[in-house]
């Protein structure tokens, strides 16, 4: 898969912006602040519905403007299609393909694409819902029928703990029999979210491990070693099924009930759970160093496109691979062997502040400071 067209129509700091691209390498060559990183981030966008640089849409949308677009023409061998999402200030988003009108969720799929990013240090150091975020990412791209559930499954989680909190302030009966329904509710895209994540996590452990030893391969023997598992408070290693794991919730709901009533909270789920990840013997997050942290979150952004790229089976169906500002983070070692790797992916986007923190040898097109500011001014 790649992209020969990209449009952004008051997106950022662009009022306007038009390029195209070939399949390979593409780098862009600016200073910080010129806007390489909005671009990377708009192509973003359009695979996962969201940016990897803010929770919300509202800065996506130039200054004192109702709405942001971005467009794309995708290629898969010889099929085309333009994908585009208007953005809005305020109000619902909108997509069409090929111009017509289609609804959000029906373009999920159509661009594939791996970002990583500065911001991918979280998945390592960062608070367990990062790397929720990043596993339910990948869930739906490999599966885009996923993003109902996690709207299914958070949906009745608010409403779930609404109703907790309305009992720990009074256990009418009829309330407590209407917990019961939620508990159905919740349980269902629960199970179903807990097992896309296990079946996942079960792909994805060797292509982590992999990745890891090759960039770390100048690290002692004992450090070049990853591991990825879930972490719950619940044992779902046996569970063969969603439907397993939604028996397996169900009791624990039941175990729980008095205090999550006490305390007007769900505590067990998907939305409680986490992804623990080990460097050698020792947990990565509080003994990793800056290097290691790095290297590791690369690890998994990597394994996840080698997933999804199997999972197409050919070039034509492969993800999309960006790298925002990682070169700088690498030493010499690490930033070629990463370009060796990267160069299998049909399209890569790489941003960088200066040549220098580029590897030596790396092909491709350049896009330079110049092409990207003629297009900012109001």
């Amino acid at each position: 898969m790649w992209i020969s067209r990209l449009s952004l129509r008051d997106f950022r700091s662009y009022p306007e912006l038009d390029l195209e691209f070939s399949p390979g390498v593409t780098t862009f060559v600016a200073d910080n602040g010129t806007g390489k990183t909005n671009i990377v981030e708009a192509i973003g966008y359009l695979a996962h519905q969201r940016s990897h640089r803010v929770a919300f849409d509202a800065p996506l949308v130039r200054e004192d403007r109702p709405a942001a677009t971005v467009s794309a023409l995708v290629n898969r061998d010889q099929r085309h299609a333009t994908v585009e999402v208007t953005i809005q200030a305020k109000g619902a988003n909108r997509a069409r393909v090929n111009r017509s009108a289609v609804k959000l969720k029906d373009i999920l799929g159509l661009v594939s694409c791996v970002v990583f990013a500065p911001e991918d240090l979280s998945l390592v150091r960062g608070e367990p819902a990062e790397r929720r975020s990043w596993i339910d990412t990948l869930v739906v791209a490999r599966n885009p029928r996923f993003a109902s559930i996690i709207t299914d499954f958070e949906r009745a989680l608010k409403q779930r703990n609404a109703l907790l909190k309305r009992l720990r302030e009074d256990r009418d009966p009829g309330l407590e029999a209407t917990l019961d329904i939620w508990n159905m509710a919740y349980a269902d895209s629960a199970s179903e979210l807990v097992f896309g994540r296990q079946r996942i996590l079960a792909d994805i452990v060797a292509p982590l491990q992999e990745n890891f030893a090759y960039i770390a391969a100048d690290a002692r023997l004992e450090r070049q070693g990853a591991h990825i598992s879930y972490d719950s408070r619940i044992d779902y290693s046996r569970s063969a099924s969603a439907a397993e794991c939604r028996e397996l919730l169900l009791e624990a709901l039941d175990r729980r009930r008095t205090a999550e009533i006490e305390r007007g909270l769900t505590l067990h789920g998907p939305g409680r759970d986490d992804l623990s990840l080990r460097i050698g013997s020792h947990p990565a997050k509080g003994y990793a160093s800056h290097g290691e942290t790095w290297s590791l979150a690369l690890a998994m952004q990597l394994a996840g496109w080698d997933l999804l790229s199997a999972d197409a089976g050919s070039a034509a169906e492969q993800p999309i691979l960006v790298l925002d500002d990682v070169f700088a983070e690498l030493d010499t070692g690490r930033r070629s062997r990463l370009a060796t790797r990267v160069a299998a992916a049909e399209q890569v986007f790489i941003t960088a502040a200066v040549d220098s923190d580029l590897p030596e040898g790396l092909e491709g097109t350049r896009i330079d400071e110049s092409r990207l500011l003629q297009d900012t001014s109001s």
